[in-house]
């Protein structure tokens, strides 16, 4: 064959070839993208907020049969759960197969305010007396029992309180109490002295007050706002409170503490949400006591909160019959962490009326964090912490990893009980401060010796230069939430709310009475005697 037809013939091959390729190319692009369009986009189920129904739809939690006819779109709306709250023993008695003792304790006519939405009520099994999400918002009569160094404020924070509902207690933060009102009532309350009570809420008056000494005390620079619950207030209301916070130029962070989103995940809409967009830097810590408190519902508030750009935390509570179980508290954490909130706290119960029944022993805590430590990620073990009685603040409380600490070597355990060594460097060139640009220009804590004053009972609130002049609701006058008595202990047997004699403190230093026994030898009180007064101490 000549030259040029066997060219003209390697051609046309050629092109035939090309041909077939592009063909089977664009037919294999076709058949994926049909298989795509049949099979919608792509959808990662594993995310707690995209978790759908049987019916293909999103996923809800259970219904009580009471509101099986109410309309989704009422059911899904924030102000009505709050308008239909339960909170009488015949509307209670209407969703829960009731105990004695908890009929006991909602017929109690002193009790704490009890009101529960239709949501969170819903999440409870009738049937079982010992449901962690009712022991937790259902009176009983236990309630009433005192016990020893009970009080009314044991975190001392009114005697903290420069002006109404600000609690101003670490050099940099201040806690502000905005309502009194939560979409529900926990039982164990730290501040069921004022939470729940109408006449004892917050006004515009007061969140004024609380402005200005925070615009007069420029250490600050850290504000939790809280309550009650600050997201129960009217939306234009809260944002005037944010706003005013944002206005002052030495407040840096403002975190919200709000149990809104596990009694009431409705509230947490694209409207509250792009509000809050708007006032960053902003953090929220909720307050998840049990696995089964994290529904669908929730997953979908929460992912609607991280998307608005807010990091949240949780804080949990350790209480008897609710999560006092290492497997408890692992389900708990590992599911705050699949819906991206960061276990932060667990804190011991406080020592607050109406909570004996919740309170376990300290070591407990401690068999729960060893039991997490090391046995899950890192980022998935919160900080078990004690609010100290009188106002002493936080204080973690951890296990014994620390076993020896010498000049030169630290003898450590592992999770698993390995004992190892680090060796100290020999020479270690101490930081110089005169040199330090952070420590010549270190931060200023003006007015704590006003603080430390409240701590050793010397005044009661701190009042910032002029500031009675501005205000004359001011300081010239002790508040209504100031009482000395509600921080003081009570004894056993203690009754209508009414404080005893303050516990004897130990007394120490020249002149002090010798110890009638040696350290470690003292004897354990005589059953039924306070522990407090059997050592002379203040617990």
């Amino acid at each position: 064959m000549p030259a040029t037809a066997a060219n003209a013939a390697a051609e046309r091959r050629s092109k035939e070839t090309s041909l077939d390729a592009r063909e089977i190319t664009a037919a294999v692009a076709h058949q994926a993208e049909a298989a795509t369009a049949a099979e919608g986009p792509w959808v990662n189920r594993r995310d707690p907020a995209q978790a759908l129904g049987p019916a293909g739809r999103p996923a809800v939690s259970r219904r009580a049969p009471l509101w099986a006819d109410v309309p989704d779109d009422k059911w899904n709306d924030w102000r009505w759960q709050l308008s239909n709250r339960v909170n009488s023993l015949e509307e209670v008695a209407a969703v829960l197969n009731l105990t004695e003792d908890e009929r006991e304790g909602l017929a109690a006519p002193d009790k704490f305010r009890v009101d529960i939405t239709p949501y969170f009520i819903s999440l409870i099994d009738p049937d079982d007396p010992n449901d962690p999400i009712r022991r937790q918002v259902i009176p009983v009569g236990r309630e009433h029992e005192a016990f020893t160094a009970m009080m009314e404020d044991s975190l001392a924070e009114d005697r903290h309180s420069p002006v109404p509902g600000l609690v101003h207690r670490y050099p940099d933060r201040v806690l502000m109490l905005v309502t009194t009102q939560c979409a529900s009532y926990c039982r164990y309350c730290t501040r069921s002295r004022i939470v729940g009570d109408p006449t004892q809420n917050f006004n515009s008056r007061d969140h004024e007050a609380q402005l200005e000494y925070l615009r007069r005390t420029p250490q600050v620079r850290d504000v939790l706002i809280s309550g009650g619950d600050g997201l129960t207030l009217a939306p234009k209301l809260f944002e005037k409170i944010l706003r005013g916070l944002r206005e002052i130029p030495h407040i840096e962070i403002i975190r919200i503490g709000s149990r809104v989103p596990v009694f009431l995940p409705q509230r947490i809409d694209d409207e509250l949400c792009a509000m809050l967009e708007k006032y960053h830097p902003l953090w929220i810590n909720l307050h998840f006591n049990h696995p089964n408190e994290i529904t669908p519902e929730v997953s979908r508030a929460v992912d609607k909160l991280t998307k608005a750009g807010l990091p949240v935390g949780n804080q949990s509570v350790l209480l008897a019959g609710v999560n006092d179980c290492v497997h408890i508290q692992r389900s708990l954490v590992h599911k705050l962490v699949e819906n991206r909130i960061r276990p932060y706290y667990l804190y011991q119960c406080d020592l607050v009326e109406g909570s004996g029944h919740f309170r376990t022993p300290v070591g407990k805590g401690l068999e729960i964090m060893e039991g997490l430590r090391g046995h899950t990620s890192g980022y998935a073990v919160p900080t078990f912490v004690i609010d100290a009685p009188g106002g002493g603040g936080k204080i973690p409380v951890m296990p014994n990893y620390l076993i020896s600490y010498s000049d030169h070597k630290v003898v450590l355990r592992n999770y698993e009980g390995y004992i190892t060594t680090y060796e100290e460097p020999e020479t270690y060139q101490r930081h110089d401060s005169s040199a330090c640009s952070y420590c010549q220009h270190e931060r200023p804590e003006i007015g704590q010796s006003g603080v430390l004053g409240l701590l050793e009972g010397e005044r009661m609130w701190i009042e910032p230069k002029g500031f009675s002049e501005v205000h004359s609701r001011g300081n010239t006058e002790a508040h209504r939430l100031q009482d000395p008595s509600k921080w003081v202990p009570f004894g056993v047997g203690a009754i209508e709310g009414k404080a005893g004699a303050p516990l004897k403190v130990l007394e120490t230093g020249n002149g002090a009475p010798a110890p009638e026994f040696g350290p470690g030898e003292e004897p354990r009180p005589r059953e039924g005697e306070p522990t407090a007064s059997a050592h002379g101490e203040l617990l």
